[in-house]
């Protein structure tokens, strides 16, 4: 293994989740990856396995805590090279599919159309067709 550290999963900005979603996505590309060992891959499985036997400890809580670690660990044993690759490869689809909102062209003095507002339902007003609201 290199010693390089493998760039952080989630960007700061990315919310739960969708931090939670691309880790999802990592653990399954690092599934199917032929460069992860077959017995590393055995620790994912047995994790999710975990969640239908019967509970040494009642409470859902020790079930989150087996499967954070699990997969967690499933990760941080994987080739960090083979890491990085997917981790660019997931970052460049998120930022292919997300564009920043774009501004709003500046408006121009004669584009301006004045009016007022006037809320005909407040008092009773009908309408054109002569309904009523």
């Amino acid at each position: 293994m290199s010693s390089q550290v493998p760039p952080k999963l989630i960007p700061p900005s990315a919310g739960v989740f969708e931090g939670l979603a691309l880790r999802i996505k990592l653990i399954l590309r690092l599934m199917g990856d032929r460069r992860v060992s077959i017995f590393l891959k055995i620790l994912p499985v047995f994790t999710l396995v975990y969640l239908f036997v019967p509970d040494l400890v009642v409470g859902p809580l020790d079930d989150a805590a087996v499967i954070w670690i699990g997969l967690t660990l499933f990760v941080e044993l994987c080739p960090s090279e083979v890491v990085a690759e997917h981790i660019r490869a997931l970052r460049a689809a998120l930022e292919s599919k997300w564009q920043p909102p774009k501004a709003d062209p500046p408006v121009r003095e004669d584009e301006v159309i004045e009016g007022e507002f006037h809320d005909a339902a407040a008092t009773g007003e009908t309408r054109d067709d002569g309904s009523q609201d």
